[in-house]
């Protein structure tokens, strides 16, 4: 499986844990058993991730969502927020612009006409501050 393929699954079961808050690996193993369904390890992972990281990962949405109140959000939008946040903080070896990218691509799918956009602004603001946070670390 591509790991474009493997976000999409990543952000179905993100997607549906936002729905009913059901654990992850209940989701998993529940779709496992009715639709025969085998989650890639990296989406297992992003999804898993972004379950453990939750609290964390509103609170940086809720820092950059200008104008805009948490329950405000679309369920889709918040989810892929929340995947492409955690891409983003936890998985170093994926250069933040590919999740940008990636995030927008889910958006364009799935989300509302408007969403592309915000998640894109919202994901540069995040990518600048923790650039800008970087430089003011380095002597």
């Amino acid at each position: 499986m591509k790991r474009r393929e493997a976000r999409e699954q990543a952000f179905i079961l993100a997607f549906e844990q936002t729905i009913n808050n059901d654990s992850i690996q209940h989701i998993i193993d529940a779709a496992g058993m009715s639709r025969d369904l085998v989650a890639d390890a990296f989406a297992e992972r992003l999804a898993q991730g972004v379950e453990d990281h939750r609290d964390e990962l509103d609170e940086i949405i809720g820092r950059y969502i200008r104008g805009w109140k948490m329950d405000r959000l679309s369920k889709t939008a918040l989810t892929i927020l929340r995947m492409a946040i955690y891409e983003i903080h936890f998985e170093k070896d994926i250069p933040p612009q590919v999740s940008v990218n990636e995030a927008v691509e889910l958006a364009k799918k799935y989300g509302a006409a408007e969403d592309a956009s915000f998640i894109n602004g919202v994901l540069a603001s995040v990518i600048r501050a923790e650039n800008e946070e970087k430089a003011h670390e380095q002597p």
